[in-house]
């Protein structure tokens, strides 16, 4: 069984920053991507940022600049360094990994609980 769990949430001034950590655990061959999504209220999810092992991070618009997306293989885990936080990044967010696991033919989508970020004064 695989799981991911994530750490780092909280609340913020607007301007501060945050770090959220991912770690990925159990039965795994391999992990061929790591992101990181979130969803504000009201609001459908957005894909925030993701790392291959293969290709530059990528990040949506609004967080280009502010957001560094990292990735620990040795410890399977993912990062989020958010920086110049914002009112309008306040949401729920949530570690997806893309893992091949053991006993499974195919790779499979994992997400993590879901960790709050709130950004007010």
């Amino acid at each position: 069984q695989v799981q991911l769990v994530e750490s780092g949430g909280g609340l913020v001034q607007p301007g501060g920053s945050l770090r959220l950590s991912c770690a990925a655990s159990g039965s795994i061959v391999r992990i061929d991507a790591m992101g990181w999504y979130r969803q504000a209220p009201g609001k459908e999810r957005e894909l925030v940022a993701s790392i291959t092992s293969s290709i530059s991070p990528t990040y949506t618009d609004s967080v280009k600049g502010r957001f560094t997306i990292s990735r620990d293989n040795a410890r399977n885990t993912v990062y989020l360094q958010m920086n110049s936080l914002e009112q309008e990044d306040t949401a729920i967010y949530y570690c997806n990994a893309k893992i091949k696991p053991r006993f499974y033919l195919v790779t499979r989508d994992y997400w993590g609980q879901g960790t709050q970020v709130t950004v007010s004064s």
